[in-house]
């Protein structure tokens, strides 16, 4: 069963940066064949899509609040996607969640419909 785990999360000044890691383990076929995103959400609420890696490595969506702050890579031969973000507020303390897909489209990447496989969240706390 594919599994997704997050790490490098816990408490940042605002201001301040935090990376981000997503590691993926029993997968079915090649890292590379899977699309990654990046979503985040807030107890209570919807989660929210912040960017995606196509399956062909290529980046696209990012949100609009994150804009300008993440940098995101990607490692196949690790099975892993990072994900920094500068300039940390307070809106950005919640739980970052990875997920991945073997059969998303360009246009579908949004979507939480898109992904059959989550990871369980990173805790991300913002101190003011």
């Amino acid at each position: 069963q594919v599994q997704l785990v997050e790490s490098g999360g816990g408490l940042v000044q605002a201001g301040g940066s935090l990376r981000l890691s997503c590691a993926a383990s029993g997968l079915e076929r090649s890292f590379s064949r899977y699309a990654v995103a990046w979503f985040r959400q807030t107890p209570g609420s919807e989660r929210e899509f912040i960017v995606a890696f196509t399956r062909s490595g290529a980046i696209t969506g990012y949100a609009d609040p994150v804009q300008g702050r993440v940098t995101i890579a990607r490692d196949n031969a690790k099975n892993t996607i990072y994900l920094q973000m500068n300039g940390r507020k307070p809106e950005d303390a919640t739980v970052y969640s990875c997920a991945a897909s073997g059969t998303a489209i360009l246009s579908g990447l949004r979507t939480l419909g898109a992904y059959a496989n989550w990871g369980d969240g990173n805790q991300v706390t913002v101190s003011s």
